[in-house]
Order: structure tokens, then sequence, then C-alpha cells
């Protein structure tokens, strides 16, 4: 077997990561499209994971997805056609996973989607349009759960679907045990953690300088990893100076993957619009109550078992769960998200197809 496995972003890193460290490098190319510019957003992760240098890394011109997915789909058609995989393996929903997809398929490659079938119904998520997609083209679609499996079926997609959990579950089963040795950031406890990156938070003016006054208005101790998307927005909108007056907001620059799971440790609970760190706060060394900041969620199942509340960006509401958090209960339950062995699950199917 010789399988394509591409990556661009932070979350594709962390997620692909079990995989490769389990895949003999004569079996596997690893591309690196290099969707995000910032080191800090992407090959540091590579880095500071211990995985293996990437074999192909494209060199892209411009951040904008109508620009950019036709650049990866230049760029790497040239490279599947010299390696001729058996099958292009990408993961989640990026517009490194849309380009992917649709250069393997031009090119009769058969693509194996990790994380398939999540849907949150909201079209005003590019991760929406481009998950879908990819799905629908997928020969073999690896989906986290059940639910996301009866998405795919109420679909109609003509691949083959495997249930086998979530590889975030895998990565920090293998980390979080080297995490407080290998992070240089030192917190105490009994902080919020803050997250936020989503378009239809950050990129609205308004709502983002609401989510910006109910934090700083609370006057609770705050640390808040900011994004290099989000910190572009603040600076425009002339919000970061409100954050720097605060004498209980911390915000720190985007942190790796080690910083991360601690600050997700230590924290009493957290307040995010991530879809990665509303899985990852159900695993067994983090179990923290996640408040997230959308209207919709493509992650019902931490819902459903209580590990997360829906609140949207109404400041009512989010002033309401920075005073209930502190004393919010998580449910005697497993992780809906898998047991830790999802990566030797795809391996087998991946080994067995091809």
């Amino acid at each position: 077997m010789k399988i394509a496995i591409v990556m661009g972003t932070r979350p594709e890193v962390i997620k692909l990561a079990p995989i490769i460290r389990k895949i003999p490098k004569k079996d596997c190319s690893l591309i690196f499209t290099g969707q995000h510019y910032d080191y800090k957003m992407g090959l540091k992760f590579v880095d500071q994971l211990g995985l293996r240098k990437p074999d192909y890394s494209l060199q892209l011109s411009h951040s904008t997805p109508n620009v950019q997915i036709p650049q990866i789909i230049s760029k790497l058609s040239k490279i599947l056609q010299e390696i001729k995989p058996d099958t292009t393996v990408v993961q989640g929903d990026t517009n490194t996973v849309l380009a992917s997809s649709i250069c393997s398929l031009k090119l009769n490659i058969p693509i194996s989607h990790v994380e398939s079938g999540l849907r949150s119904y909201d079209w005003r998520m590019p991760e929406e349009h481009n998950r879908i997609v990819t799905d629908h083209i997928s020969e073999i679609l690896f989906a986290p759960t059940n639910n996301a499996k009866k998405n795919l079926l109420s679909e109609k997609v003509h691949g083959k679907i495997l249930v086998t959990g979530n590889t975030v579950i895998d990565s920090i089963s293998i980390y979080s045990k080297i995490a407080q040795k290998k992070s240089k950031l030192i917190f105490d406890n009994d902080f919020v953690l803050l997250t936020l990156h989503r378009a239809e938070n950050v990129d609205d003016k308004k709502t983002l300088s609401s989510i910006i006054k109910v934090i700083t208005d609370s006057h609770e101790k705050i640390i808040f990893p900011i994004h290099p998307r989000t910190k572009k927005r603040l600076d425009e909108f002339n919000l970061m100076n409100k954050l720097s007056k605060s004498k209980t907001i911390t915000t720190i620059d985007s942190t790796g993957y080690f910083e991360m799971l601690e600050l997700m440790k230590k924290s009493s609970f957290i307040l995010t619009d991530s879809g990665g760190i509303q899985e990852e706060a159900t695993a067994a060394q983090i179990r923290k109550k996640t408040f997230v900041l959308r209207k919709t969620t493509d992650r019902p199942e931490a819902v459903k078992s209580g590990f997360s509340e829906l609140i949207g960006t109404n400041p009512a509401r989010i002033k309401s769960a920075l005073k209930r958090g502190f004393d919010s209960k998580i449910p005697h339950k497993k992780s809906p998200f898998g047991d830790g062995k999802t990566a030797e699950k795809i391996l087998k199917v991946l080994y067995n197809n091809f």
C-alpha cells in the first residue's frame, strides 16, 4: 500500500499525528500544503509532536479560499501524479481537505476522509461547504460517531462508512503524558480558558466587540490565547487596547499543542468556538465543561453527553456562563469521541482496502 497524507493546518497535524506515527515511511508520503502561512499555526506542530518532516511542502501565495484552493489543486496534482498513491488521506473540513479531494478525484485516486459526517447545518461556515463536498466524493468515510454515520446515510453518500472514533482522543492519550514537561507556559489553576477564531465571531465587528465587552466587564480571571486571525481583527477593530487595560484577562500569542493541553487541564472551564476543543475537553485526561460561543455545533455528541453547552454570542448568556462555570459538573461518562484506538482502526481498514 502507498498512501498520500495531505495536511495544511494545526488541527490536521494534531489529528493525523496518531496515524503518521503508526504507518511505516515506505507506505506513506506526507504532503504539507502550508494553508496557514504562520509557522506557529502549521509546521510548528509537526516539529513539536515529533513527526517526520513532510516529503513535500507547497508554497502558496495567497490566503483567500478562491485563490488558495486552485493553487493547492495545481501544485498537488504534480505531486500525486509523481507518487501515484493508492489513496489520498485527508482529515476534517479545511480548504486543504477540499482542494486535495477535488484534485484526487480528477486523478482517479480514491479519497479516504478521516472525521467525516460532521454537520452544523450552518451554511455561514466555510467548513460546512468543504466537508459536505468531500464526503460526497470520498470512497472511504471514517465517521467519528454513530451520529456522524447517520448524517452520511441520510445524504446517501456513495462511499463505505465506518465508525472509528476520533483521532483527537488518540493524540491526547499519547501526548498528555509529556505535556506538562514540554509546555513552556506556567499558570496557576482556577481560570477560564477562552479561544476565538470562527469567522462568524471574529470577522463581525459587532459580535467580536460584544464578546470582548462581556468578558472584560466580568472581571473573571481569563487566559486568552489569541489566534492570528483574531489578533488581526482585534487590532483592526481597536479592541486590543480594551483587553490590555483589563487586570484580570491575560492575552498570549497562539500556543503550541502541549501548552494548550496544559491550559485545558488547569482551567476551571472553557469558553470557545472551536470544534476541536469541544472534542478534546471530553478526554479522560481533561474533562472540562465547555461553553460554546456559536449558534450551532457540529459536535452535538458533546452537548448530549453533558460536556458542552451551546450558548451562542448573546452577552447575557455569556455572562451567565461565566458565573455558572466554576460550579459546573462534568458527567461521569466516557468521551463520546472514542477510546484512543482510532488510528489503529483506520490503518487496518486502509491496509485491507489498498
